[in-house]
């Protein structure tokens, strides 16, 4: 995200934001992986699911934000 902020334009870093959203969908994936592999307990799985679920949500609202000025 900070690497898109850096950018010239605002389609730049909403390119980045969405890179940004893949990795949270990425991460949400593993930690399913790992909950099913007992790597960790499903009562932390869940808490970390529900923050990657509500950055997820600000990730969104904030393309919907930027796309909405150009």
């Amino acid at each position: 995200i900070v690497e898109g902020c850096g950018r010239e334009t605002q389609k730049e870093l909403i390119r980045f934001l969405y890179i940004s959203s893949g990795s949270a969908h990425e991460l949400e994936y593993l930690i399913y992986a790992a909950t099913e592999l007992n790597f960790i307990e499903n009562d932390l799985s869940q808490k970390i699911l529900s923050e990657i679920s509500e950055i997820k949500k600000m990730l969104y609202a904030l393309i919907q934000t930027i796309k909405k000025q150009l």
